[in-house]
């Protein structure tokens, strides 16, 4: 899936520890803001028979100097393409927060839909489609104030970031972009062939009611839905819990690879 969009260009992943023995690589994504920092743990939580790759998009850390993606379907191109470039005969899945989740979901749809390689596992957390709301006011029309606002939806900034402009002004760029690429996606409900698996905090002001649960109908293979306590960054806390789960869920997907 070839593109040619203007967006910036470059390794979209960071590897984790080489595992040549590793029977699955696991790609994570974070949520919109975040980086490959966001999962800094991830490769010591997971068993080692799993690799792992780590998003960073331009727009942020090491790339801030890079043009970020605005657009889903750009960003989806390139996600494919790096991944295929990646692929070494070796089962692969997605695990995805937030944002991360959105990509991660749309991924798998783009590749199941070529007909390659495909995730053997979709791993979505603290984000559902049938509770995706655009915004009716274009996210780069919004003032700081504005968008700080709509961001305090999902959580909001950390105090030390709002109270620091310093802070402020080398966060919200990249979160900005994140958010007009959630601003450019409309839900249409398309299920995925492989098996799923969904993680949510019970208290995420994002997700009212059961929207989580939706995601049973999305796949043939819905292998459950758990819940943690905490709000929309419940992934922090508990972390632990998430990955042995997760980890679980991949060495019983890739031995059916």
């Amino acid at each position: 899936m070839g593109h040619d969009d203007g967006q910036a260009s470059g390794h979209l992943f960071h590897a984790g520890p080489q595992r040549p023995d590793a029977t699955v690589r696991l790609y994570l994504f974070p949520h919109a803001g975040g980086s490959a920092a966001s999962y800094a743990r991830w490769a010591s939580l997971l068993p080692h028979d799993v690799e792992v790759r780590t998003t960073q998009l331009p727009g942020r850390q090491e790339r801030r100097s890079e043009t970020a993606f605005t657009r889903l379907d750009p960003l989806i191109e390139a996600l494919y393409d790096e991944v295929e470039d990646d692929w070494d005969g070796r089962p692969f899945a997605f695990f995805g927060h937030s944002m991360g989740a959105l990509l991660s979901y749309r991924l798998t749809l783009a590749m199941e839909a070529e007909g390659g390689p495909s995730p053997a596992l979709l791993a979505v957390s603290g984000w559902a489609g049938v509770a995706h709301h655009s915004s009716d006011v274009p996210i780069a029309d919004m003032s700081d104030e504005e968008f700080i606002a709509k961001v305090e939806q999902f959580g909001g900034l950390p105090p030390e970031v709002l109270d620091n402009p310093e802070m402020r002004a080398l966060v919200l760029p990249a979160l900005r972009a994140d958010f007009q690429v959630l601003n450019d996606y409309r839900h249409d409900a398309a299920p995925v062939r492989c098996p799923l698996v969904a993680y949510c905090g019970l208290s995420d002001p994002a997700l009212a009611g059961d929207a989580m649960a939706t995601w049973s109908s999305l796949s043939p293979a819905f292998l459950g839905l758990t819940r943690f306590p905490g709000s929309h960054f419940y992934i922090y806390q508990h972390a632990s819990a998430i990955a042995a789960d997760l980890g679980r869920h991949l060495r019983a997907s890739a031995a059916k690879s």
